[in-house]
């Protein structure tokens, strides 16, 4: 993407990779903060059937307390917090790529840029892991790309506004469903998928086959998230409209009033700490009872203020000299693109690629998090090592090549 100063146009830029001097450092920071807890979330989307993330039921495997707290920081600390941030920032890189709508070239690259994602994604999802998140970016993309000359009150009014509602209605129909009397519950559950050991061992076995049985089972599951995602765009664009909005007013390059940082930090921190208060209650309550009466789910409706509070925390830690600690997170966002895709190969070689050790099925949650953490020490070495000799990931760098039609440089000039 286009690094521009959010008070100019970036009309003025030329069409080719921004400079490695030119790139917001905040920007590169928090993307690589969400590329690295995306992975905690849909580490368990890697390891077991999809039945299980459709009903929203832990792996079977559960070893004990450590699989209790593994859950318990996924469900209030990762989950949907990750991809807000992620979705967010996407829309930043919209304007920056594309410029004002008035700005043809720019578009026309916006959209050649949009088309490649798509295509990546599409691949992503149907031949390597279901749960691909580019393509749904690169369809939300081009439609936020009509919003990208708005004014920053004007993204943040609409945007926040309606991801506010949705927060919501989130609320209140988890704190619903958690509340549903005894009979409508029942009904309820009839409509989830089995996840039964025997629906679950059929399942598994079915990835273990290998070859076509494992990528049928992949491009089922492709098809059906495929169409979920076509309801989430309405969720989606009005993120984006916020993201950009954040970043044309100045808060997400630091230049906001301090007072508006304090009262994110304070509300998202009073939102997490609650809902980390009352997850904890529900995931060591007995099974079935939910003792918080529906306060734990509800809480997770309002992710996207605690997604704020993440943002603010490291922008904030960043202004106040603390730049080696959250510059950690630069290279691994600058090199978000590869990351990602490479986050996929690393797990389906280790779950389900018949080169691997097949581990699908078999780890519990605490099993999880240490595939996760290693993954992460790896990101967080091996992308400032790849930065030192090249300007970008070399995904990033393929990506460029086919959206500019020529072949760009990728090693660092002195």
């Amino acid at each position: 993407m286009t690094a521009v100063d959010s008070t100019l146009t970036p009309a003025a830029a030329p069409l080719g990779p921004v400079a490695v001097k030119d790139r917001i450092q905040n920007l590169d920071m928090l993307r690589g903060w969400a590329v690295l807890g995306i992975l905690a979330v849909n580490a368990v989307s890697f390891a077991w059937p999809v039945l299980l993330t459709m009903a929203e039921a832990p792996p079977p495997t559960n070893a004990g307390m450590a699989d209790t707290v593994g859950l318990w920081v996924i469900d209030v600390f990762f989950s949907d917090k990750m991809r807000t941030l992620f979705t967010m920032l996407f829309g930043v890189s919209i304007f920056l790529v594309g410029g004002e709508r008035s700005d043809l070239d720019r578009g026309n690259l916006l959209r050649r840029r949009l088309f490649w994602l798509a295509l990546f994604g599409a691949l992503h999802g149907a031949v390597l892991w279901y749960g691909d998140i580019l393509l749904h970016y690169a369809v939300c993309g081009f439609v936020f790309l009509m919003f990208r000359s708005w004014r920053a009150s004007r993204l943040l009014w609409v945007g926040g506004g309606i991801t506010a509602l949705w927060a919501l209605v989130a609320v209140g129909a988890y704190w619903g469903m958690a509340n549903l009397p005894p009979e409508f519950a029942s009904k309820m559950a009839q409509g989830r998928p089995d996840v039964s050991p025997a629906a679950v061992q059929a399942a598994v076995d079915a990835y273990l086959g290998g070859g076509m049985a494992a990528f049928g089972q992949n491009l089922s599951a492709w098809f059906s998230f495929v169409i979920l995602t076509l309801f989430l765009i309405p969720v989606t664009v009005p993120l984006m409209m916020l993201g950009l909005g954040l970043f044309k007013s100045g808060y997400l390059t630091g230049r906001a009033p301090m007072a508006a940082y304090l009262t994110v930090l304070v509300l998202g921190g009073l939102n997490l700490a609650a809902s980390a208060w009352w997850g904890w209650i529900e995931a060591t309550a007995p099974e079935g009872a939910d003792p918080t009466m529906g306060l734990a789910s509800a809480s997770t409706g309002a992710a996207p203020l605690i997604t704020l509070f993440y943002a603010t925390l490291l922008i904030l830690l960043s202004k106040w000299g603390l730049k080696a600690l959250t510059g950690i997170f630069v290279p691994v966002g600058r090199m978000a693109f590869t990351n990602y895709l490479t986050q996929t190969l690393i797990m389906m070689t280790l779950y389900y690629a018949p080169w691997g050790p097949m581990w699908f099925g078999t780890h519990s949650t605490s099993e999880m998090w240490a595939v996760v953490g290693a993954i992460w020490i790896a990101q967080l070495v091996w992308s400032p090592l790849w930065l030192s000799a090249f300007s970008m990931g070399p995904l990033e760098w393929l990506w460029r090549c086919l959206t500019y039609g020529r072949m760009v440089p990728i090693r660092k000039t002195a």
